[in-house]
C-alpha cells in the first residue's frame, strides 16, 4: 500500500477530529463565510511516555515528512512533557505532542496504562495513520472513572485513543475579527461555551502568544457497561505576536497551555 502523503494524513486527522467535535465544523464554517482563507496554526496530539507510543514514536511519521523538533515544555502540575514540531513549509500546521509521565502516578494507574497499551502492535505506531487510529483496546467505564480520579488526561486518551485533541485557528489570518477578544465575543454570542480557566484569554503580548478555546462537549462513547457521555475534543484559537526580528513567534507558553489542557476536563458543578 502506498504511504499517505502529509496532506492526506492531515485531512484524515481533521475528518476524524470533526467526528469527536461537531462544533468545530460549525465554527469553521462561521469563519469561512467571513474570510477568504482560514489558517490552521497547530494540531495537538496526546500520548503516554511508553517507548512504543511516546512522543518520538508519534512524531516519527511526521519527521520523515520534514517536521523538526522546535521546543520543549514541562507541566509539573499535570505531570506532562510536550514538544512542538515545525515543517519547513510554513503553510503546514505546527504539531504539539504531549505525553503523560506515567512514572509519577500511582502503581495502579501505571498498571492500567501498561495493560491497555499492550494491545498496540509495535509496527502499528510506526504507520502514517497512527495519529488518527483511535483506540486499540476495549474500554470499561469503571476503569475510565478510576483513571479520571488521578488524571483527566489519562482518562481522555484511554477513552479516545490516538486522535487529534484539538485543531487551532490562527487569528492573525482573519479579516473578520482583529483579535482574540473579538473572536471570543463572537463565539459566545453564537452560543459556544469557552474555557474560562485562567480567564478567557491565556497569555498576551508579553508572552508573544494569546490563546483561547472552546470547552469539549460531552459526547456519547460506548463502554463495556454501556454508553456514557464524556468530554470529547475542543477547538483552539491563537493570536501570535511578532518577535524582535518581525517574524511571528512560533513557540508555545507552558503556563497558558496548562490552562488550555483543562478544556477536556470533565465539567463539574
Amino acid at each position: 500500500m502506498k504511504p499517505e502523503s502529509l496532506n492526506q494524513t492531515l485531512k484524515m486527522m481533521w475528518q476524524n477530529y470533526l467526528q469527536l467535535n461537531p462544533d468545530a465544523q460549525k465554527i469553521h464554517q462561521l469563519f469561512a463565510e467571513r474570510n477568504p482563507q482560514l489558517i490552521n496554526d497547530h494540531i495537538a496530539l496526546r500520548t503516554f511516555d511508553l517507548p512504543q507510543i511516546d512522543i518520538h514514536r508519534i512524531a516519527d511519521p511526521f519527521i520523515k515528512r520534514g517536521y523538526v523538533a522546535a521546543g520543549e515544555y514541562h507541566f509539573p502540575h499535570k505531570k506532562l512533557f510536550a514538544q512542538h514540531f515545525l515543517h519547513p513549509d510554513p503553510a503546514q500546521p505546527k504539531l504539539f505532542i504531549s505525553q503523560l509521565l506515567t512514572g509519577q502516578f500511582s502503581p495502579s494507574l501505571q498498571e492500567i496504562v501498561r495493560q491497555f497499551t499492550a494491545h498496540i502492535d509495535s509496527s502499528e505506531s510506526r504507520q502514517s495513520g497512527f495519529s488518527y487510529s483511535g483506540r486499540h483496546w476495549p474500554i470499561s467505564y469503571q476503569t475510565y472513572q478510576q483513571l479520571e480520579v488521578e488524571s483527566d488526561y489519562a482518562a481522555w486518551v484511554y477513552a479516545m485513543g490516538f486522535q487529534p485533541n484539538h485543531f487551532t485557528l490562527l487569528i492573525n489570518g482573519l479579516k473578520s475579527h482583529p483579535n482574540l477578544s473579538a473572536v471570543n465575543q463572537f463565539l459566545l454570542a453564537q452560543g459556544f461555551e469557552l474555557n474560562d480557566s485562567g480567564g478567557l484569554i491565556k497569555g498576551g503580548p508579553s508572552e508573544l502568544l494569546a490563546q483561547s478555546s472552546t470547552r469539549a462537549n460531552l459526547i456519547s462513547v460506548e463502554f463495556e457497561e454501556g454508553i456514557q457521555r464524556i468530554p470529547g475534543c475542543y477547538y483552539e484559537f491563537a493570536y501570535r505576536y511578532p518577535q524582535a526580528d518581525g517574524a511571528l513567534f512560533h513557540g508555545f507558553v507552558a503556563e497558558s497551555a496548562d490552562k488550555i489542557f483543562q478544556s477536556t476536563d470533565r465539567q463539574r458543578s
